[in-house]
């Protein structure tokens, strides 16, 4: 079966509005998803014009500068703040949980703005923290691996067998990972999941044992 991936743009250009600019700090690092990437200079240009310094930065997985991908749960550092703008939260969400700055969000389409900080997150990040928890008290533990391309770390989810030799792991292989097939395994106390990392924050409401994410137990 052939996959094709083809990237959609927005149709004309964007802008951010004055008001909005006004309530921006002095040096912000700007964000974009791909929809609207090819309005990134203009954006910049326009801040920038107020006095204001405006990074644009890439992330490890990206494809172009600027661009933000929700499962980017990296620090990026050196400025006062970030502005995200796009619709949804999905992905702003990713640089509330890796960094403790305000992210401001402008929404294009419906022209929204809102400035979120990582208290926003406190339940998700509590949820995280009782599930590490869980898992350093618990001896049956499910792994979870996906064989898609950027999701696949084999090698590294083979280390926890090393680093915890007193708990047995089960690895668990999917192509796209089904979260409801994991409650046919009702022995497992614990997941971490080597997948995509937002499967650990975003999904867990939806299965009845604590995940955690690969890189919190490594």
């Amino acid at each position: 079966m052939k996959i094709i991936y083809a990237e959609t743009r927005y149709i004309g250009n964007i802008s951010v509005p004055e008001g909005v600019i006004a309530k921006l700090p002095e040096k912000v690092i700007l964000f974009m998803t791909l929809q609207f990437i090819g309005s990134l200079d203009s954006c910049k240009r326009s801040i920038e014009d107020t006095g204001r310094k405006v990074i644009i930065t890439k992330g490890k997985h990206t494809k172009y500068i600027g661009q933000i991908y929700g499962c980017n749960l990296e620090h990026f550092a050196g400025a006062d703040a970030y502005l995200y703008i796009g619709d949804g939260l999905f992905h702003p969400k990713a640089l509330m949980l890796g960094n403790n700055l305000p992210v401001h969000v402008y929404n294009p389409i419906n022209d929204e703005y809102k400035v979120y900080t990582r208290r926003f997150m406190e339940s998700e990040l509590s949820r995280q923290k009782a599930a590490y928890a869980k898992f350093l008290s618990s001896g049956k533990i499910g792994v979870i691996l996906s064989t898609k391309m950027g999701q696949s770390y084999p090698k590294l989810a083979l280390r926890l067998k090393d680093k915890y030799p007193d708990k047995t792991f089960f690895y668990i292989v999917f192509d796209t990972v089904n979260l409801d097939s994991l409650e046919d395994f009702n022995f497992i106390q614990v997941w971490v999941n080597t997948a995509c990392p937002r499967l650990g924050w975003d999904d867990t409401k939806r299965i009845t044992r604590p995940m955690v994410d690969l890189g919190t137990v490594l």
